[in-house]
């Protein structure tokens, strides 16, 4: 049976602010629970409905499915939350290519940018500390369980990008276009805001500029959704690697 500090601890993992100061986070979802379950993160407690969970013993409390409506951030509860210890950062892997976040917002688009860099095997994802928090519920849903293929950075972007000899910043109105562009072995590349795009501090670090180009017939499409261009971008960097 749920206790009321345990509820009460569950609901404040919401907030970023208790995230941190707890060191820990929510996975909801058999699939998602199970992935992280399978990985070097530590189970804290976890709360069923599911007996099958019951191995878990002393991290383990049964509940019904009133209850886990109650304390679920999904609209439609799934058989199980867990509660994990956010891990300590690890060091950036310079060897090879890296995807950099300047100011990302949205929680599905960082979700799905940290499944899209576990799908092309980028194992270094780097967030400027204005991004989204990537153990945000939302964040962790979207990304089905890829962070624990994934290793995310949080630091200040523009005093990290200094004396990287690679550094590729993405704009929409860049002359260079990714089909024609040098994509490098290792590096940097960078995406930026939803709607600002990336700022002028961590712009001014940059040594090369790149774009998607617009194919359609009159080519009035406003933006890219900043996933998508993440998915473009990271494609045809693993096409180049291939093909090298």
């Amino acid at each position: 049976m749920l206790t009321k500090n345990q509820f009460k601890r569950i609901l404040s993992l919401r907030q970023k602010k208790q995230r941190l100061k707890q060191a820990l986070f929510i996975v909801e979802g058999p699939k998602v629970v199970q992935e992280f379950l399978d990985s070097n993160y530590e189970l804290m407690e976890i709360f069923s409905i599911s007996e099958k969970y019951a191995i878990y013993k002393e991290q383990h409390t049964p509940i019904d499915l009133n209850t886990l409506q109650k304390i679920s951030t999904l609209v439609t509860p799934n058989e199980v939350l867990a509660i994990f210890k956010i891990p300590p950062p690890k060091e950036v892997d310079l060897s090879s290519l890296i995807l950099a976040l300047d100011g990302l917002n949205n929680p599905g688009n960082l979700g799905t940018i940290i499944r899209l860099c576990d799908w092309f095997g980028i194992k270094d994802l780097v967030c400027s500390k204005t991004s989204v928090d990537c153990y945000n519920p939302k964040v962790v849903q979207a990304a089905m369980g890829s962070h624990v293929r994934v290793n995310i950075h949080y630091v200040k972007l523009e005093l990290f990008l200094e004396g990287k000899s690679e550094t590729i910043g993405t704009f929409m109105d860049a002359k260079a276009s990714i089909y024609d562009a040098e994509f490098p072995n290792k590096g940097v590349v960078v995406l930026g805001n939803e709607s600002k795009g990336i700022s002028k501090e961590v712009a001014s670090k940059l040594k090369k500029e790149i774009a998607i180009p617009r194919f359609g017939s009159i080519k009035k499409t406003e933006s890219l959704n900043v996933a998508t261009a993440a998915a473009i971008i990271l494609s045809e960097y693993k096409r180049r690697s291939i093909e090298r």
